[in-house]
């Protein structure tokens, strides 16, 4: 897996996961579903990401393995 799959993958568990416990448990974890969109929007934006910084730095490839993005 390559930064942008891995960083698509989590985003999306956390919005399911956080829909998940508003839906069972309290309507209060939807923040954390802004906060994902947010930082998503940020993301797009800026063409930055902390996690996928993160990612780089820890030696995950930042490419597919054909090399393409």
């Amino acid at each position: 897996m390559n930064v942008d799959r891995i960083v698509h993958s989590v985003a999306g568990t956390m919005i399911l996961a956080s829909l998940a416990l508003a839906h069972w448990h309290s309507p209060n974890w939807l923040w954390l579903t802004v906060f994902v969109g947010a930082n998503l929007l940020q993301s797009g934006l800026t063409n930055w990401c902390l996690m996928s910084s993160i990612l780089a730095k820890l030696g995950v490839p930042t490419q597919g393995a054909c090399g393409i993005n």
